[in-house]
């Protein structure tokens, strides 16, 4: 993959840089744009953090190599003219310099699942009087758990009865639940997709 997608860009077009948008994989939001040449990408692609080459630095720069908030590499791929690259990845922690997730505060695609678990981790420690969420946390995990367990059945239930109305609304319970249960544990839907991902791999590669 490296050979084959160093030798398919056009590196002559902007005296050896490559635009590079970065998207984060889960929500679909755009976080930053840079530049790689083509070390860059070598090592983008060796190390899985990206990398971009610094026009003020004049030298490489990974993402996070001072801040801690690096951009692990999901799936990288070039436009049909060959001289741009969009970069998925998983952040950790803030993108922007200013501390913000995204360089941009508008236009942006949002995964409205991935803004709800931000909401819930939000709702840790505030007052159980007000809020739903506060009071699971406040209540332990294992109520958080018992309410999983409990809204599980009731899907099931609902898909054993072919009723589709209440099985959205009962999903939509179970979901919501689970994700309340996943930051408690100190999780997040990152972890389930990674684990998904490797097993789907790992799938592929025997199916092969």
């Amino acid at each position: 993959m490296t050979d084959s997608l160093l030798t398919q860009l056009d590196w002559n077009k902007q005296d050896g840089l490559i635009p590079t948008v970065v998207q984060n994989h889960l929500s679909g939001k755009v976080l930053m744009l840079g530049y790689m040449n083509k070390a860059a990408l070598e090592k983008t692609l060796s190390t899985q953090e990206v990398t971009f080459f610094s026009r003020s630095k004049q030298r490489l720069w990974t993402k996070g190599e001072s801040s801690g908030h690096t951009l692990k590499l999901i799936a990288i791929d070039k436009d049909c003219d060959n001289d741009s690259l969009l970069v998925q990845v998983l952040p950790k922690g803030p993108t922007c310099h200013l501390g913000t997730e995204s360089c941009w505060k508008n236009g942006e695609s949002h995964s409205f699942i991935n803004n709800l678990s931000q909401l819930i981790a939000a709702r840790k420690g505030q007052d159980p009087n007000t809020s739903y969420t506060a009071y699971l946390f406040e209540r332990g995990t294992k109520r958080i758990a018992q309410k999983v367990g409990e809204e599980g059945l009731e899907t099931a239930l609902a898909a054993a009865t072919h009723d589709k109305p209440e099985l959205i609304n009962e999903a939509s319970d179970l979901l919501y639940h689970l994700l309340v249960l996943l930051e408690d544990q100190e999780l997040s839907l990152s972890d389930i997709t990674q684990n998904l991902m490797q097993r789907h791999n790992k799938a592929t590669q025997t199916d092969n």
